[in-house]
């Protein structure tokens, strides 16, 4: 046993040292470029949200081309639709002088990385030699930093002040103002190739390239990606990433594994026997522990006290016996569960199966009547009623139309491919709006709409799905209301920063059974299907979808009068967006 696992111990170990060798030569470069070029895909995905968000600001954009540049160790730069690059200084300074604030721009070419000197923070007092760039003396270009007192080059102008923000070139690899320099030429060598790639770009798409600088040789990898167009304006992301220190990595990893060979070789030998005289006299003690319990004997107890493998194994044993009872336990709980389960998927097969039949039912009978007053124009009959049976077909099409597009907008939702915009919406308001609009089911059943008088309370919410929200229960409260009463809606703030609205109606309560399910799909309180009440019976199962989304605690109650359906919103503290 000593023998066998030495030599299968020492064969494993140096099996594992040659796999991590090849494996090195073969796909560590490949893996470390792979790795940096998908880092670098993301945070050009996330440069191009803070992009959008920034908008025409030349100096968020300025700020944040610098600390993208900065953060990813590249060269980046902005291109417009003709694949040119836009002029925008990353590196700056804000200078504040005794009579006005400048920002000193540090050009991209024509500087040195030792001309900025090391440990510039904010606060810190300097001077700073430089051309002015505009008539008010706002902006400057940076020619040199003076730490010392040196004369004044003809032709340009000397500030000192403080520093009150600064973008400057931080943890990149190489000399950065140098590597941002070779933008141009990477661009221009990579401008025969724009045709092939060019509907990509215009398609979203990233572009990959590789580029050699031809005066250092080393190998650049590109990315472009289409930015958020401003104006009619196509805008281009161009970053360059220097691979030189893939490369670099791999030389080392390689010497580093040539001097490291010999010592693995000698300690594997020396491992492997102490290791297999270690393993070999525990393993008879637990064979003999393994051979009575093969013959149900739990009452003698393993050898070993070990607080390694070895010793957990003997606890393990021991405990064995002791958790038989405790296993059989848990496999009637498990299998308790599994009956759950299984009631769950039969019960999901069942909603499967009344869906399809509720729907086949929602469509027979609109079809059934078309088809029956389609025939009846086909076959002439009843000529001067051909008004009144094409008008039953126009209603029945749509009523058939109204119940599609709200399974398809159902779908929507329960796909998740729904995404609200959240904004401040004035639920005083909307709810207004909403009863306004319908003032004429209203007259036509003689009903009456009473809206609490209280302050304007603004939520935080979707406008038009909160609408749609509040045209769905008020639709439901007017089917189900009786003639000449009154539907009650109540707005108030509520505890925890959020807003309750309470729509009632006077009528006919629901069971008690039926309150939990008025939420599904297709479900009717009328067990007679009555077509005369109206409705797709998708209303409700949307509502609660867009309240899912609001995270809103809702609910439906039986009161003194009828029913009331509540739902809340988080309030809003902030002006309206309406």
């Amino acid at each position: 046993m000593v023998l066998k696992l030495f030599v299968v111990t020492s064969i494993l170990i140096m099996i594992v040292f040659s796999i991590v060798m090849i494996a090195e030569g073969l796909f560590f470069e490949r893996f470390y470029r792979m790795s940096k070029i998908h880092a670098l895909e993301q945070n050009m995905s996330h440069f191009e949200d803070q992009y959008e968000q920034v908008g025409s600001s030349n100096q968020q954009v300025s700020r944040l081309l610098g600390a993208f540049m900065n953060d990813n160790d590249t060269s980046t730069s902005i291109l417009n639709h003709r694949f040119e690059r836009i002029s925008i200084n990353p590196y700056f300074l804000e200078l504040q002088t005794d009579r006005q604030a400048i920002t000193i721009r540090v050009p991209a070419d024509g500087m040195e990385l030792g001309a900025i000197p090391n440990g510039i923070q904010i606060g810190d007092t300097t001077v700073i030699d430089g051309i002015f760039m505009d008539e008010d003396d706002t902006v400057m270009q940076l020619v040199a930093i003076q730490q010392k007192n040196e004369d004044l080059v003809n032709g340009l102008t000397r500030v000192k002040g403080k520093i009150t923000d600064l973008m400057l070139p931080e943890q990149r690899s190489y000399n950065p103002l140098y590597q941002d320099t070779l933008i141009d030429e990477a661009l221009q060598d990579w401008m025969p190739k724009l045709e092939q790639y060019e509907s990509r770009l215009q398609d979203g798409s990233l572009v990959q390239a590789e580029w050699i600088d031809n005066w250092s040789g080393v190998q650049y990898a590109i990315l472009i990606k289409s930015l958020a167009h401003s104006e009619n304006t196509e805008r281009y992301l161009f970053v360059m990433t220097s691979l030189q220190p893939v490369g670099e990595a791999v030389e080392i990893l390689k010497k580093y594994f040539v001097y490291l060979t010999p010592v693995i070789i000698m300690l594997t030998i020396i491992l492997s026997l102490i290791y297999s005289r270690i393993v070999s006299r525990p393993l008879v003690t637990l064979n003999r522990a393994a051979a009575r319990l093969a013959k149900l004997d739990f009452t003698m107890e393993p050898e070993i006290h070990s607080k390694d493998e070895f010793g957990e194994l003997s606890r393990n044993l021991n405990a064995l016996s002791q958790n038989l009872d405790t296993t059989l336990k848990e496999l009637t709980n498990m299998n308790v569960k599994l009956q759950v389960e299984m009631e769950e998927k039969r019960r999901s097969e069942q909603l499967r199966k009344e869906l399809i039949a509720n729907i086949s039912h929602e469509l027979k009978t609109p079809l059934g009547i078309v088809k029956g007053f389609a025939e009846g124009l086909q076959d002439g009959v009843a000529s001067d009623k051909k008004d009144r049976y094409l008008n039953h077909i126009v209603n029945e099409t749509d009523r058939m139309n109204a119940l599609i597009m709200d399974m398809l907008e159902l779908s929507k939702f329960e796909v998740k491919a729904i995404h609200l915009t959240f904004r401040s919406v004035s639920m005083t308001k909307l709810v207004q709006n909403v009863v306004d609009s319908f003032s004429h089911q209203l007259e036509e059943k003689h009903l009456q709409c009473k809206l609490n008088k209280v302050e304007e309370l603004f939520v935080k919410a979707d406008f038009r799905r909160t609408e749609q929200v509040v045209s769905n229960l008020m639709s439901n409260a007017i089917r189900h209301a009786v003639e000449n009463s009154v539907i009650s809606i109540s707005i108030e703030r509520a505890y925890s920063g959020k807003v309750v609205t309470v729509i009632e109606n006077a009528g006919p309560p629901i069971a008690e059974d039926d309150l939990n399910r008025v939420w599904d799909q297709f479900y009717r309180i009328e067990r007679s299907r009555d077509r005369k009440s109206g409705g797709t019976g998708l209303g409700l199962a949307i509502v609660k979808h867009i309240l899912e989304l609001h995270d809103s605690e809702f609910g439906v109650a039986n009161t003194n009068q009828g029913v009331a359906f509540s739902f809340t919103l988080y309030e809003s503290r902030g002006e309206p967006h309406e």
